[in-house]
């Protein structure tokens, strides 16, 4: 058995993949792993460059966009039973040296996390807020759409959906973390089991969350271990489909996980305000300039 299966979901984005899989070869000295690359259908030869130059990788060459955590769940399937952890890991991201290790190395001693994640930096070296994060709560959508959270990083009260009050450079037990680098314990996995292909590109990281939560498995912000993400040109135009994805599968996880816990009226608020906010990103899409690559928000 090893000690980590590495999962990386592909879709086009052949050169950013390329640096990832060249951090991940060279990234561990104590923890044996394997990787898995999962190509939904690219239109660029992702396969052939895979089999070409990293060799020791796995592929699964899917004929269709499968969606992320369809792809996720081939490769989590294929080492059941044979890895001791998952790494969901996007092919935007650079591993720093001894990451993988040391996040290995702490869980394998807080036996009661199931799920952590790493410090995300942006290229600039400043924090991709998105790897700590809370549960989402009608307040909070409410802040955020007022700006609040960015008006007032650092209040408790306002700063809850990135949890932005909380020192970056600290290990804090959190709700969730991002599936742009999340790490999962196999046990977890055989418990909650495996992501709900129902969310077709987001959402699948926080629902899992919440079912490790409910399963009472500690999620974990581990600092200690850091990886740049490059985001995918992620301030460049988007598709509308990755835009309606975003706000369908935030409203299913409220939905889901939140909803019965509040009024008809606050959920109809909720429901109303996501697709308002929904239409507005459509809206300023039109304006911007460059089609950008899928990646984990």
């Amino acid at each position: 058995m090893i000690d980590v299966c590495i999962c990386i979901v592909s879709w086009n984005g052949t050169g950013l993949l390329r640096t990832c899989l060249e951090s991940v070869v060279g990234c561990t000295s104590r923890v044996s792993f394997s990787v898995v690359v999962v190509d939904n259908a690219s239109t660029e030869d992702v396969v052939g460059m895979v089999r070409k130059e990293f060799s020791q990788a796995e592929v699964i060459a899917n004929t269709s966009n499968l969606g992320f955590g369809k792809a996720n769940n081939q490769a989590l399937q294929l080492y059941s039973g044979k890895a001791r952890y998952f790494l969901l890991l996007n092919p935007d991201t650079v591993i720093e040296r001894g990451a993988i290790d040391n996040i290995v190395e702490y869980m394998d001693e807080r036996k009661d996390a199931g799920i952590a994640g790493c410090k995300l930096v942006l290229p600039d070296g400043t924090l991709d807020w998105p790897c700590k994060r809370a549960f989402i709560t009608p307040s909070m959508f409410f802040y955020r759409a007022l700006g609040l959270d960015t008006r007032f990083p650092k209040s408790p009260r306002f700063g809850r959906y990135q949890l932005t009050y909380l020192d970056e450079n600290e290990l804090h037990e959190v709700d969730s973390v991002v599936g742009a680098f999340l790490l999962i314990r196999s046990e977890t996995v055989n418990q909650i089991g495996l992501m709900d292909e129902q969310f077709f590109m987001y959402g699948e990281d926080l629902d899992w969350c919440y079912r490790a939560r409910e399963a009472n498995w500690k999620v974990v912000y581990y600092p200690y271990a850091q990886v740049v993400h490059h985001k995918g040109q992620s301030s460049a135009k988007q598709s509308y489909r990755m835009i309606y994805w975003w706000y369908r599968a935030l409203w299913m996880v409220y939905r889901r996980h939140c909803a019965n816990r509040y009024l008809f009226f606050v959920n109809w608020a909720v429901w109303s305000g996501l697709y308002g906010m929904c239409l507005a990103s459509l809206t300023r899409n039109l304006f911007r300039k460059k089609k950008g690559v899928p990646s984990r928000r």
